[in-house]
């Protein structure tokens, strides 16, 4: 799926809101609507977390756009 990661967002898209919806779109139906909270996360960005620790925050995401 190209440059996703976590904690706190998806992939830079620069500021481009069809690439950000394709990649938000992509990070939800193929990991956050399969996967368990418990699934741990090793992102190339940042520190490890868990689907359970980052769900809380889609809706956020979302509305941030990145």
């Amino acid at each position: 799926m190209g440059e996703t990661r976590l904690p706190g967002g998806v992939g830079n898209t620069q500021k481009d809101p069809a690439r950000f919806a394709s990649l938000y779109d992509g990070v939800v139906s193929k990991i956050f609507d399969v996967l368990p909270d418990a699934t741990w996360v090793y992102p190339g960005h940042g520190g490890d977390t868990t689907l359970g620790a980052e769900r809380p925050h889609l809706a956020e995401w979302h509305a941030r756009g990145w």
